[in-house]
């Protein structure tokens, strides 16, 4: 005999079993919390298509957070304050991270000094005031020492590159993971 079926026609009795009874709200309870975990900590992404000039075109694997070096390519978020500033101006959509390598880390003392960016009193890059349209660029200025968690990222063979050069160091809650080149454009 079936449990809420009438036993002689098979019909519904109209008495669910318990776990059917609560299903949907269930299953609706468990997309919220889905939906808020990931307003909450946004998902990190396993691939990231860069159409950027600063490093080279194509699709990269997010490989998982570990120990950054000098030299190690990186996804990252810019700033939260300048996510904004780069989609109004064009030069990365909202929300979409950027792939760049990680010249100054924990430790490192990092200078910007007019046009120059110097890491551990070596020139690694240098900037302009204006981009390519004549729009004034963001400047930082002055020395510090970066502490643990603490990035500069920056391709330093790029003038035009929008980094830290402009903006600055970043957080390590800013870096999504390491950057792995699988498909180039």
């Amino acid at each position: 005999m079936k449990r809420g079926c009438d036993s002689d026609t098979g019909a519904s009795t109209g008495r669910a079993e318990p776990w059917h009874r609560y299903r949907w709200s269930l299953a609706a309870l468990a997309a919220i919390l889905l939906a808020a975990a990931t307003i909450a900590a946004p998902p990190r992404p396993l691939l990231v298509w860069n159409v950027s000039d600063s490093a080279p075109r194509g699709l990269y694997f997010v490989a998982g957070r570990a120990a950054y070096d000098r030299g190690d390519m990186v996804v990252a978020r810019l700033p939260a304050g300048l996510r904004l500033f780069a989609a109004r101006r064009r030069y990365l959509p909202l929300n979409v991270p950027l792939v760049k390598r990680i010249a100054a880390l924990g430790g490192d003392e990092v200078c910007a000094r007019g046009d120059r960016i110097m890491v551990n009193d070596r020139l690694v890059a240098r900037r302009v005031a204006a981009d390519a349209r004549a729009r004034e660029l963001p400047w930082w200025s002055g020395c510090a020492e970066l502490r643990e968690g603490e990035y500069l990222l920056l391709m330093g063979e790029r003038a035009d590159s929008f980094d830290g050069r402009y903006f600055g160091p970043s957080k390590e809650a800013d870096l999504l993971g390491g950057a792995r080149l699988i498909w180039r454009r």
